[in-house]
C-alpha cells in the first residue's frame, strides 16, 4: 500500500465535511475570521511553520516557490523545534490520513504543500513492516 497518499493539503476555510482524517493547521498565524469551532482542528502545529522572515521574503510569489521550498526544508532540518514538529506530523501520517491545513489562497505553493512532500518522502523512505521502524533524531 502506498501510504504517502494519506497526506492531504486543504484550505482551513474549506468545509471540513468529506475530509476524514486528522486535521492539522500548519500556519504560524491563526486564520483571519476563523473560529476554533468552524476550523474543526485536531491540532495547531505552528512550530512547523516557516520563520516570519522566510514567510515575508517569500510572499507567496510563484517565482520564488522553488527557492522557498529549499530554504524551508533547510529551516525544518536546522531548527530543533521545527524538526520535532515535522517528526510528529510524520508519526501522525504513518497510520492515518493527515490533512495539512493552511489559510493560503494558493495551496499548491504553500508551506503545507512543501510539508506534504517532505512527509510523504519520509514515509516512503521508512522501512516497511510492522516493526519499530522509528527514525532517530
Amino acid at each position: 500500500m502506498d501510504r504517502s497518499m494519506d497526506v492531504q493539503v486543504a484550505r482551513v476555510y474549506d468545509d471540513p465535511a468529506g475530509h476524514d482524517g486528522v486535521r492539522v493547521l500548519v500556519d504560524r498565524l491563526w486564520p483571519r475570521g476563523m473560529s476554533k469551532e468552524k476550523a474543526a482542528l485536531d491540532e495547531w502545529c505552528k512550530q512547523v511553520a516557516p520563520s516570519t522572515s522566510l514567510r515575508k521574503w517569500y510572499g507567496h510569489d510563484p517565482g520564488r516557490f522553488a527557492e522557498f521550498r529549499r530554504r524551508y526544508a533547510a529551516e525544518l532540518q536546522d531548527d530543533e523545534q521545527a524538526a520535532a514538529a515535522l517528526a510528529h506530523l510524520v508519526r501522525l501520517a504513518a497510520d492515518r490520513t493527515l490533512i495539512l491545513l493552511t489559510a493560503s489562497r494558493e495551496v499548491a505553493i504553500s508551506e503545507a504543500t512543501v510539508l506534504a512532500y517532505l512527509i510523504r518522502d519520509t514515509i516512503d523512505e521508512a522501512p516497511s513492516g510492522n516493526g519499530d521502524g522509528r527514525a532517530s533524531g
